[in-house]
């Protein structure tokens, strides 16, 4: 089918259940990738796809293209001896209305043990990315797909540029510069698998509607996944919400929050700047034990921890997670955690 007709389709369709249909998206998503679509139509096919939701098809089909084209890291020494899994967070919408806390929960899992691997652009576009905080706390970008598998070996955290998991992918993201919104690409590379099925991945959601298709497309998946809405598609909680939090675990669902609206409470008063610095700052302090996590986002954590089997019992992570983060200050300063990580 040609670009035109695809457009034509995409323009009529009004975001129901995919109105490509999965085989369809599948091959337009993997002619962008391609570099088979000329810079003006491709324009057009990414434009048009932003007018409405994305179908769970489409999505399944778009994700089903970015695989087949991306880098896949080894999980083999990556796994801890007692089988946790590594933890993939994307980090692709950045902040600009509240810090940015992933690299709190990234830090915190690390902490833990758990190997983390984040991946996403090195930049967000006037937004506070994960990767600047991420910076400032000392965890640098890796440079090679072997440094980062070394890193994540020693059960530590590393930072993948999306550009080395997947370059087809990273160029569709970098047009958010020229197109002046984000693009269905953002959403296709939060479902991306760097570990083909060997990790527990975080799946943010920007809102109710992304949530639902994420959640057409997680279902039938032979992977883990942690699905909730994060804050602003972030994969971090905002700090006044509690969103629900599911857990896909070989395509079925396990529900481990429901949505609480409003049940956290303010944002504390060290959370109120949203640069990086200031970010990375409170990181720093809730590591070492001398500021409060915000409830959601130990809630995340405990479902973390769950998820990627370093606890075979529910309730026993969310205790866990209630003791250990008061304790770490006391057992391991910030800087000796740091320079770990």
């Amino acid at each position: 089918m040609s670009i035109a007709q695809c457009l034509r389709m995409i323009s009529r369709a009004d975001g129901g259940d995919g109105f490509l249909g999965e085989r369809l998206a599948a091959e337009l998503f993997g002619m962008l990738l391609d570099g088979g679509v000329e810079e003006l139509e491709l324009g057009a096919v990414l434009g048009a796809l932003t007018m409405r939701p994305l179908g769970s098809s489409e999505l399944s089909g778009f994700a089903r293209a970015a695989a087949a084209r991306s880098v896949r890291l080894s999980d083999a020494g990556v796994q801890l001896g007692r089988g946790v899994l590594p933890v993939s967070i994307p980090s692709y919408s950045g902040s600009v209305g509240q810090p940015n806390l992933m690299p709190a929960l990234a830090l915190l899992l690390a902490r833990f043990g758990v190997p983390v691997l984040v991946h996403g652009p090195l930049e967000a576009q006037g937004r506070v990315a994960g990767a600047a905080v991420l910076r400032e706390l000392g965890v640098l970008p890796s440079a090679s797909l072997p440094e980062a598998q070394l890193a994540l070996a020693a059960a530590e955290i590393a930072f993948v540029p999306t550009a080395l998991l997947s370059p087809a992918l990273a160029q569709l993201i970098a047009l958010r510069a020229r197109l002046g919104v984000a693009s269905c690409a953002q959403m296709v590379a939060r479902l991306l698998d760097p570990f083909a099925g060997g990790a527990l991945r975080l799946v943010p959601a920007c809102d109710a509607l992304e949530r639902a298709a994420f959640a057409a497309a997680l279902e039938g998946n032979a992977g883990q996944a942690l699905l909730f809405v994060g804050a602003e598609g972030e994969a971090f909680p905002a700090p006044h919400q509690r969103p629900a939090i599911d857990l896909y675990r070989g395509g079925e669902r396990h529900v481990l929050f429901d949505a609480e609206a409003g049940a956290a409470g303010p944002m504390p008063a060290a959370q109120a700047a949203a640069d990086a610095r200031a970010a990375a700052r409170w990181t720093g302090q809730a590591i070492a034990g001398n500021a409060p996590l915000p409830p959601p986002l130990a809630n995340l954590l405990a479902c973390c921890l769950y998820g990627a089997g370093y606890s075979d019992d529910f309730n026993h992570a969310k205790a866990i997670v209630a003791v250990r983060t008061h304790a770490f200050g006391a057992s391991q300063g910030v800087p000796d955690l740091l320079a770990r990580a």
